[in-house]
Order: C-alpha cells, then sequence, then structure tokens
C-alpha cells in the first residue's frame, strides 16, 4: 500500500473517532461493583489502565527503543485523561492517546518498507500491521478506535503477505452459518508440510503470531496455521463460552481437504486463553492431534476461585466481560461464571486421561498460571510434562519457554 493511500485510510478511518470514548472508560459496572475497582485502585496504585506486555511485545518484533518513546509520549502528555492517574487514558484521537501513538509508530514503518524490496520490505509491514494490533489492545468490543486499528493491522498483514518469500493464504472454513477466517502460513508449497495451529488470548489478535512462525516454525519445514479466540478479531461473531475450543476443533476437522499440510501431523500452542483452548481440544480430538503446548494458560485455578478473579487488575476485568457480551458488569456474578471455563469443573482433568502429550509452561510467580494448573495438565496428559520458566530470567523466559515448546513440538511432529 502506498504511503499516501495508508494516509488516507487512516485519515478516513479516524475522522469521525476524533472523540471517541476512551478504552479504560467503555465497561459500564454496577455501583457496588464500582466501589471494588475504585478501592482496588487506591490500594494498588497502578499508573496504567493497560498490563504493558513490555517483553512478549518485543519478542514478537517490537523495536524496544521505539516502545519506550511512545509510552514516554504517552506518559507526558499535557491533555485530559478519563483516569488521572491512569497515564494510557488520554481522551480523543491526537497525540498521547494510546491508539493514536501506535498508529504513528506503525505508519513509521509502512513508510519505511516503501524504501525497501522483498522480505526486508514484507518485515517493516510486519511491524507495522503488529503496532497497529497494538494500537487497538485489549481489542474491547465498541471500541471504535480499536476496531479501526484493526483494520489497518490485517491491511498492512495482507500486504507483508504478498511480499514476503514464505507463502501465507487466508483460509476459511464454515461454522455455523458464518466462516473462521484462519491464516496458514507455509514454508513453502512443494509438499504437504506438518501443521501447528496457534491461538493466542483474548486481547490479542492472530496477526501477532508472525514471529512465531518467521524465526521458530519455518526453519523447521513446519506449516502454521493461527486462528482468534471467539469474540476477538475475525473470530468476533461468536461470544466465546465454556466452549472455548469450538472453533478450533471446526477447523482442525477441515485440514484435511487442505492440500498442503499433512492432517496426520499437527500440533497445537496456545498462549493464555489459547492454552486453555488447545488443551481442552486435545481432550476431545485425541486422534487428530500429534502434541500440545500451551503457555501461561488459566486451566482451573483462578477461575474457579472468585476472590483471586477480583483481584485482577481492571483491563482483565474489563476484557472478560466484554468477550461474554455484558453491557453493565457485577464482579461477583462474573467471577462467578467463569468457574464454568475451568477444564476440572468441566470434567477433563478428573478421571480420563489424554494420549496427546502436553507441555504446560508457566512463568514463576504467573497468578494466571500457576505451577498446580499445569501439573493437573501434565498428570491427565500421557507423557505431560508441566515445567515453570524461572522468573528472575523473565526477559530469556519468552525465549526459553518457545524453544522448549517448539522442541516438543517437533520431537512429537517428526515422530
Amino acid at each position: 500500500m502506498s504511503e499516501s493511500n495508508s494516509q488516507n485510510l487512516s485519515e478516513k478511518l479516524f475522522q469521525k473517532h476524533k472523540q471517541a470514548q476512551e478504552t479504560s472508560a467503555l465497561i459500564r459496572y454496577m455501583p457496588s461493583s464500582q466501589e471494588i475497582l475504585d478501592l482496588k485502585k487506591q490500594q494498588e496504585g497502578y499508573v496504567w489502565y493497560r498490563n504493558l506486555r513490555r517483553l512478549q511485545w518485543i519478542w514478537q518484533g517490537v523495536d524496544p527503543v521505539e516502545q519506550e518513546e511512545v509510552f514516554a509520549r504517552i506518559a507526558s502528555s499535557k491533555h485530559s485523561r478519563t483516569e488521572a492517574d491512569w497515564l494510557d487514558t488520554v481522551m480523543g484521537y491526537h497525540s498521547g492517546n494510546w491508539a493514536y501513538e501506535w498508529i504513528k509508530l506503525g505508519m513509521r514503518h509502512q513508510k519505511r518498507a516503501n524504501g525497501k524490496q522483498d522480505e526486508e520490505a514484507a518485515n517493516e509491514l510486519f511491524s507495522a500491521s503488529l503496532c497497529f494490533s497494538i494500537a487497538g489492545y485489549p481489542h474491547l468490543k465498541n471500541d471504535n478506535l480499536s476496531l479501526q486499528a484493526q483494520i489497518l493491522s490485517n491491511s498492512a498483514y495482507n500486504e507483508a503477505a504478498k511480499l514476503t518469500r514464505y507463502v501465507i493464504k487466508q483460509v476459511e472454513v464454515p461454522y455455523k452459518n458464518k466462516k473462521i477466517v484462519a491464516n496458514l502460513h507455509l514454508p513453502n508449497t512443494d509438499r504437504p508440510h506438518p501443521v501447528v495451529l496457534v491461538s493466542a488470548g483474548l486481547d490479542s489478535l492472530q496477526t501477532d503470531m508472525w514471529r512465531l512462525f518467521r524465526d521458530y516454525l519455518a526453519p523447521r519445514d513446519i506449516a502454521m496455521l493461527t486462528i482468534d479466540m471467539p469474540s476477538v478479531g475475525h473470530s468476533s461473531h461468536w461470544p466465546l463460552t465454556e466452549d472455548s475450543s469450538c472453533l478450533h476443533q471446526a477447523v482442525l476437522n477441515e485440514l484435511e481437504s487442505l492440500p498442503w499440510v499433512d492432517h496426520r501431523k499437527v500440533g497445537l500452542v496456545g498462549f493464555r486463553f489459547g492454552g486453555n483452548a488447545m488443551i481442552r481440544l486435545s481432550f476431545l480430538e485425541q486422534d487428530k492431534i500429534k502434541a500440545c503446548v500451551s503457555l501461561g494458560a488459566p486451566i482451573h485455578d483462578i477461575l474457579a476461585s472468585p476472590e483471586k478473579l477480583k483481584k485482577m487488575p481492571k483491563m482483565y476485568i474489563d476484557v472478560l466481560a466484554s468477550r461474554l457480551g455484558k453491557e453493565v458488569v457485577d464482579i461477583n456474578s462474573l467471577a462467578g461464571l467463569m468457574r464454568a471455563w475451568s477444564l476440572k469443573v468441566q470434567g477433563f482433568l478428573t478421571s480420563r486421561r489424554t494420549k496427546v502429550p502436553i507441555l504446560a509452561l508457566g512463568l514463576e510467580g504467573d497468578p494466571i498460571s500457576p505451577y498446580s494448573d499445569n501439573q493437573l495438565v501434565a498428570i491427565f496428559s500421557e507423557y505431560g510434562k508441566a515445567k515453570q520458566i524461572k522468573s528472575k530470567t523473565i526477559t530469556q523466559g519468552y525465549e526459553q519457554s518457545l524453544d522448549l515448546a517448539i522442541k516438543w513440538l517437533e520431537d512429537e511432529l517428526f515422530r
């Protein structure tokens, strides 16, 4: 996309949203729940509404220096904020606003792509797509700026797909009168490849996963098929229900009809809530899956303990409320509802085992994915394994856990 076109698209998309409602104020709470949130805010003293995923974003391809520049511009903005204590709640689409600053960085990468060829240009566009995606983070429903950012992210990804030496195809799988849109990434089309189905959490898009393919899977001759979780991104038509793996199951059953992949060699990778879905699928479709890896997945503990769930930062509670389509939220009843998402409560991690080898990974001290959860998964999976990555090496924690995950998949897929 030429620079002027992309500039025009951006201006057109955001023209109407100069005064869009700011993300942190989108989800409405019952008065009693609002009191809980206000009290929590005073006690915890967080200075950002969003959970800043510095290391994850760097690993996904954001330049660390550019990232800190964006944070600095947001933090130093003189514009008014929805919440004076939270730096990333600048109202209106202009300097200092979260979406505005990340989109500006995305545009910079798009501009750089114009001066480059082939793979170099593609990488700049993949970086632009990632910045646009972060501009929409945490992707709440009815967040207009976020929806526009998503359009830019998909558009940049599609442009990049045309330039890279790898093959990227959009796959559409019919499901309940609509179509699941997934991106299939192939090292080449010489022959069918083993394939890994990848899904991230409830607050990121499938286009965020490019680096996992380029740096980890493609060199090992493995294809990657990305799917958005129900209620997010391309899958936003479907509500999130306890059947968290419904879309992945539909896609898995369609693999036989894709000539580019070997449907007898399928692996699963799920980050955060995507891990919950992938573990669930490993019990439901044991004969179709060779191996599964979950990273930082909520499996039982936090979902089945309303008190722990209520202690989560507001952004996480907003995301859950948004995914469940709640208009006005009562935190107590929301926390109670989440019990149904626990894989143990659903009866998966109680008596029957799966023959799919599952590697359940978590970072030390992670409240969402405690070691006890991952051990539970390992017990109910033949050859399953739980591994905790030490948090003092958290910078390498990401790389470490991915190296481990890919090695695990490779061993099982090529066995």
